[in-house]
């Protein structure tokens, strides 16, 4: 874990750039195609928030480490279908794109009588490879969520372009932290988190207002093939 304290340090610059407190940051590590020892090493050095894209993998790893070992967090796409198996693997779904995923979940939850903490995802910039609630819908789908039974909705998600023009990207982060306030108004709504922020723009969206941010590469290196 050579890598950690270059993160954690650039964190610490790009938080106190703003005046905001390091702390109120979360280090999610991204743990994505990278062996069960890397995990461990992560644990050892400290990380407890680990973070899967895919839903097989996260099982897997929570099976061989235990859920009690870290706080997991699902971050890729889930589909409506495998609703269930995220919300008993998760402590913290990021991904919830649509409202049928919304649903279902929330069918689950109540089921089971214990409510699923989920972040609503947007996808500001409107790409087409990305899931996540349009702009013009997102506060209109926030509210429909919120009145869904079972659902923690602690907050906000969202991927920002695969661009280096820093107006593009700081616009993103800037958008959804607008849209965070907006949503304050919403009845229920009580969301403190912004999970917004990876390997290649993570000390923009902390200046942004990030509460999450979800790193792999540069932590880990590449992914092993």
């Amino acid at each position: 874990m050579e890598n950690l304290p270059r993160v954690r340090e650039a964190i610490e610059i790009a938080a106190s750039k703003v005046g905001r407190d390091p702390r109120d940051v979360t280090l999610v590590a991204i743990t994505k195609a990278h062996p069960v020892e890397v995990l461990e090493a992560a644990l050892s050095a400290g990380l407890r928030d680990l973070g899967e894209n895919r839903l097989e993998e996260l099982e897997w790893k929570v099976g061989r480490l235990g859920k009690e070992s870290a706080t997991w967090h699902m971050v890729g796409h889930v589909q409506s279908r495998k609703a269930r198996q995220a919300a008993e693997l998760a402590d913290l779904v990021h991904s919830v794109d649509t409202l049928k995923l919304a649903r279902r979940i929330s069918g689950f939850a109540l089921e089971r009588g214990k409510p699923v903490p989920v972040l609503v995802q947007a996808n500001l910039a409107s790409e087409e490879s990305k899931s996540g609630f349009a702009r013009e819908a997102l506060l209109e789908s926030i509210h429909e969520i919120l009145e869904l039974g079972g659902l923690e909705v602690r907050g906000l998600m969202t991927m920002a372009p695969f661009v280096e023009d820093e107006g593009i990207l700081r616009s993103v982060f800037s958008d959804l932290r607008r849209i965070h306030e907006d949503a304050g108004k919403l009845p229920g709504y009580r969301g403190r988190e912004l999970s917004m922020g990876m390997t290649n723009d993570f000390e923009l969206a902390v200046e942004e207002g990030s509460t999450m941010v979800r790193i792999g590469t540069a932590l880990f290196g590449e992914r092993p093939r």
